[in-house]
């Protein structure tokens, strides 16, 4: 839960003088507020020398609080509108990889990006995030959680036309070093309120977190559920600023060891069901080359006890992806100052969609 302080900024009874009452009988988020006995709290802001300020505030927060939980209700309809109006699809600048999605991510959706070490994926993320900036004059929050942003990356993929115009971009990215995923959840809660704001044409539009694996991985040890509920709460928070805020969401996970030692994303089946799409990067280091694939996506459905999988995707798209027999995508990974990621197609027709039950 967000810490009331950050809520100060907002209605103006929601002051330092309220919310010093609050943390003097133990209430610091909205958790704290909404575990409290508000008619015991009424009463003791009672006993108060501004009795009525410190009970509007009670209100206040309440009614936001209230506001938050109790959303309307949409129809097919109003869903549609919402998709077609609101849940614009945002190129990664790959081709083949917007080739590969019908298009690139969609606001709206979280998409994860799985593989092992050095097998591209922060390359996705700085080149996705180049983009959004430059092409679609987007700003972007990138949480990097080991150090690995690179602003000469982000300036090596920038069509450089003037000095300016590569710092109106750069400036459109906004970097926080994140260890611990506390330090995400405050940036996140922030993050929300900050959204609620914004409007005109320079609006969030993609959120990457590189990676979120080294933030759940650790808080997952030992026989308790804690770990595993912060990580679903984790998930939801940022499929919920994807969905009220229209945009793109961006998360890297790692591998790990599966049935018969093929790799498999990390975090498990608690984790599986948050992405909406989740696409797996694998990398030759004989012929530097990048395959990715279709693990799960939110416009497939999966027939037939063998898995097989119909994508709900353009006929033209469809028709672009037969032509050029994309089952699966080859990336030719060339790490160079002033080069982009390209595609081949690939030399195999290997499956391109697996079942979910496979991961």
């Amino acid at each position: 839960m967000a810490p009331l302080k950050s809520l100060e900024q907002y209605p103006r009874i929601i002051n330092s003088h309220f919310l010093a009452f609050c943390a003097s009988h133990g209430i610091l988020t909205v958790e704290d507020f909404l575990l409290h006995d508000i008619y015991e709290l009424a009463a003791l802001a009672e006993q108060q020398p501004d009795p009525e300020g410190l009970k509007e505030g009670i209100e206040e927060l309440l009614s936001m609080v209230d506001g938050e939980l109790h959303q309307p209700w949409m129809n097919g309809m109003d869903l549609l509108a919402d998709s077609l109006q609101n849940k614009h699809v945002l190129s990664t600048g790959c081709e083949g990889i917007d080739l590969l999605l019908g298009g690139g991510l969609r606001e709206g959706q979280l998409t994860e990006l799985v593989g092992p070490s050095s097998s591209g994926k922060t390359q996705v993320c700085l080149q996705a995030a180049s983009n959004v900036a430059e092409k679609h004059m987007g700003r972007v929050v990138y949480l990097d959680t080991s150090n690995s942003f690179s602003p000469q990356r982000i300036a090596d993929f920038v069509d450089l036309a003037t000095h300016n115009f590569l710092q109106n971009v750069m400036k459109n990215i906004l970097c926080h070093s994140v260890f611990d995923i506390f330090t995400m959840f405050d940036i996140l809660h922030q993050l929300e309120l900050d959204l609620r704001s914004q409007n005109g044409p320079r609006r969030v539009r993609l959120l990457i977190v590189d990676s979120i694996s080294s933030l759940i991985t650790p808080i997952l040890g030992g026989s308790g559920l804690q770990g595993h509920s912060l990580m679903v709460s984790a998930g939801c928070l940022l499929k919920k600023l994807a969905h009220q805020h229209n945009l793109v969401v961006l998360v890297t996970n790692h591998t790990v060891g599966g049935e018969g030692g093929a790799p498999k994303p990390a975090l498990g089946e608690y984790w599986k069901s948050i992405p909406h799409v989740r696409l797996m990067l694998s990398r030759d280091r004989g012929n530097n080359t990048c395959s990715i694939s279709i693990l799960k996506h939110s416009s497939m459905v999966y027939l037939g006890s063998s898995g097989e999988a119909i994508p709900i995707l353009s006929k033209e798209t469809q028709n672009i992806m037969t032509r050029v027999t994309v089952v699966v995508m080859s990336l030719m990974m060339i790490f160079m100052i002033g080069t982009s990621i390209d595609y081949v197609p690939a030399p195999a027709p290997n499956p391109l969609y697996h079942s979910s039950d496979d991961y």
